[in-house]
């Protein structure tokens, strides 16, 4: 019944359609393709200004249905002032970026109010244009560019079309036009863009672009990594040079936090390091792991490196640095998509082997929070085995409490209250990586041992397609660092002990999969992933091929057709002299084009001219046949020979074939030797 009434109303609208007049039609054809273009920005927009669209454009769509006439002037010049007044007061400026867009799309849909002229036609298209390269300032992902491609191509299809005969050539034909069109200029496209100098991303992202982007903070309360398992976006992929490690000890280092409030975990202060002379004193051993890493943008300083990395990563665009605590730092935030290679080793121990006053940060615990969980460490302590028990002892024994005391790990533990490590070790008992590592370090604080939380990612999946490392906001992870003496900081991640499987590749949690995404898994799981994986191949090769095309890569191509040192100038006379060769080719074309003309036309026009220059004056529209009449007019008898030539063409194209015609190459050898009047 639905499926039959739906067939019914589509008709309807179908049938309605086809019967409105064409110039109706075409204006309906253009506001889709706006209200297509401008889909993607209403995320970006203030709510107001989506909703304006959105009113005019149907509204303006209502009028061409019912063959009404347009609003006045006045109507527009109020909603402009209106839409002026409301974009200063959103955004407290007309000018920059995010005001611009919102007046450039406040601009567009009022001049669909006034399509009176070819003109206003124009301004609409043109318009359209620049609001289809605003959508790069916020996502330049391969979806956004298929569909403004696809936007591209429907304000081709109305510019045509508007160049066009009123009514006349069909839509289909304008398309056809309009995606010639785009595939002649796309090799001009692909040379601007390996060979045009880049001074500077084409289209920057600015900070604030990324700034609502999900993942890793500089601080951590409990609740906030469980939080990050529900998205399922990209962190970053890696590609590893040879065998990659096994995944349990993929840890990927990002923020260490040292200093809790009772509720937050922050980063040490900026000047520990200087003021305890502490350093970060890494030692590696064993067989180097090679990988080059792409990191989607975060508006975050942080490189994000497999533990640990003694080396600077090679990187443009950036300088990094290696703080005390083995995070390594960029210069500004990761606006923008970042590749850079690293070497890391698995094996590696740092900082002081021996108690120093610093450490005594890493023991501070603040007063009044986690009275129960203090306790627990001083009945600990009162057993004589662990009196005066150092790290390599303890760690043990909590360890051995979260694998046998009943605690379990899930994305839902509920709400903690403020004594967090009070109520997971003895009341929940449960509760993601963060809230397991918390309590862990507190516990080892209060047992005065020094401890502190390493955020990061840990793991990931390997992309069977195109073999790359996919590391989601979902593999976001806790683990902590416990202070041995003679070996110094350790990685102990207490996670593990509560389900061992959540660092290797058995039991990892999943945020549910919406309706669409379960219901394909029923029906085939293998398909799903093989679809998930091909499509995260597609957009990985856009990002490393496209968005991470940078000048090094252009001098890196300028090199391997033989410049030793090449520069942006050298860029810029490659392609100066690419412009100049197409140039001579196209010129060669057109003049191989004009020699392969209509022979006939061409040889009427000589005739012509040379009549012309007599004094016979004559239009592309006389045939031979009256230009011989015109010449007997003037001169009578006089050029008989050139009389029957211009009768001999007219015959030879419009003649039926006889034995006695001549060829048209006969006629242009005899043309050479006719008398012609002076």
């Amino acid at each position: 019944m639905l499926k039959t009434s739906l067939a019914r109303l589509t008709g309807r609208l179908t049938g309605r359609l086809h019967h409105l007049p064409r110039d109706s039609r075409d204006t309906l054809f253009l506001l889709a393709v706006i209200a297509w273009v401008l889909l993607p920005q209403t995320p970006h927009l203030p709510l107001w200004c989506s909703a304006l669209a959105a009113g005019v454009l149907i509204w303006r769509g209502a009028l061409a249905i019912n063959s009404k006439a347009l609003p006045g002037r006045w109507w527009l010049l109020g909603l402009l002032a209106v839409t002026v007044g409301a974009t200063l007061l959103t955004h407290k400026t007309l000018l920059g970026r995010d005001a611009g867009v919102t007046l450039l799309v406040v601009l567009l849909t009022l001049k669909t109010l006034e399509l009176r002229a070819r003109r206003d036609a124009f301004v609409v298209f043109f318009l359209g244009f620049f609001c289809m390269l605003a959508n790069f300032f916020h996502s330049q992902s391969l979806l956004t560019a298929a569909s403004m491609l696809v936007g591209l191509l429907g304000l081709l299809t109305v510019l045509v079309n508007a160049h066009m005969t009123a009514g006349k050539p069909p839509l289909a034909h304008a398309l056809k036009t309009a995606s010639w069109m785009a595939l002649l200029g796309a090799p001009i496209m692909v040379v601007l863009f390996v060979l045009f100098p880049r001074l500077a991303p084409l289209w920057g992202v600015p900070s604030d672009a990324v700034a609502g982007k999900s993942g890793l903070s500089e601080k951590m309360q409990v609740g906030t990594i469980a939080q990050l398992a529900l998205d399922d976006s990209v962190a970053m992929r890696i590609k590893f040079e040879g065998q990659p490690p096994p995944q349990r000890d993929m840890y990927l280092r990002g923020p260490v936090l040292s200093n809790f409030d009772g509720r937050e975990w922050r980063p040490a202060r900026p000047d520990f390091a200087s003021r305890f002379s502490v350093s970060a004193s890494l030692v590696v051993t064993g067989t180097p792991i090679n990988y080059e890493v792409t990191l989607e943008p975060s508006n975050r300083p942080w490189l994000f490196v497999l533990d640990a990395a003694p080396a600077n990563p090679q990187l443009t665009g950036y300088q990094s640095a290696m703080q005390a605590d083995l995070q390594w730092m960029l210069n500004k935030p990761a606006t923008e998509l970042i590749r850079y290679k690293a070497q890391s080793f698995t094996n590696f121990k740092h900082g002081p082997e021996k108690p120093v006053i610093g450490l005594r940060e890493f023991v501070e615990l603040p007063p009044g929070f986690n009275p129960r969980t203090l306790a627990l460490a001083n009945e600990i302590r009162r057993d004589a085995r662990y009196t005066q028990a150092g790290s390599a002892v303890l760690v043990p024994v909590v360890l051995d409490r979260l694998r046998t005391g009943g605690y379990t790990y899930t994305l839902e533990p509920g709400v903690y209250g403020p004594n967090t490590a009070d109520e997971f070790w003895f009341d929940k008992k449960e509760g993601f990586c963060e809230h397991i590592a918390s309590s862990f370090v507190i516990l080892m604080r209060a047992l005065d041992v020094p401890a502190r939380i390493v955020t990061g990612y840990q793991g990931g999946e390997m992309n069977s397609v195109d073999g790359f490392w996919t590391v989601r906001q979902s593999d976001a992870h806790a683990w902590a660092e416990v202070w041995y003496e003679g070996r110094g900081w350790l990685r102990v991640d207490p996670t593990s002990a509560v389900l061992p499987g959540r660092t290797g590749t058995s039991q990892r949690l999943a945020a549910p999969q919406g309706v669409v995404g379960q219901a394909l898994s029923n029906i085939n799981p293998a398909f799903t992933l093989g679809l998930r994986a091909a499509w995260e191949a597609v957009n990985n090769a856009w990002n490393q091929r496209v968005l991470n095309y940078t000048q090094g890569k252009q001098l890196d191509l300028l090199k391997n057709i033989g410049f030793e040192s090449p520069s942006w100038q050298d860029l810029s006379k490659v392609l100066i002299a690419i412009i100049v060769a197409v140039s001579l080719v196209g010129a060669a074309w057109s003049m191989w084009e004009r020699t392969q003309h209509d022979p006939w036309l061409r040889l009427l026009n000589k005739a012509r001219k040379q009549l012309t220059k007599a004094g016979i004056h004559s239009t592309t529209a006389h045939t031979p046949r009256q230009l011989a009449a015109l010449l007997q007019a003037q001169h009578g008898s006089q050029y008989e020979a050139l009389h029957t030539w211009l009768l001999q063409l007219e015959a030879q194209r419009y003649a039926k074939a006889s034995p006695t015609g001549k060829p048209l190459n006969q006629l242009g050898q005899q043309f050479t030797t006719l008398v012609w009047p002076a």
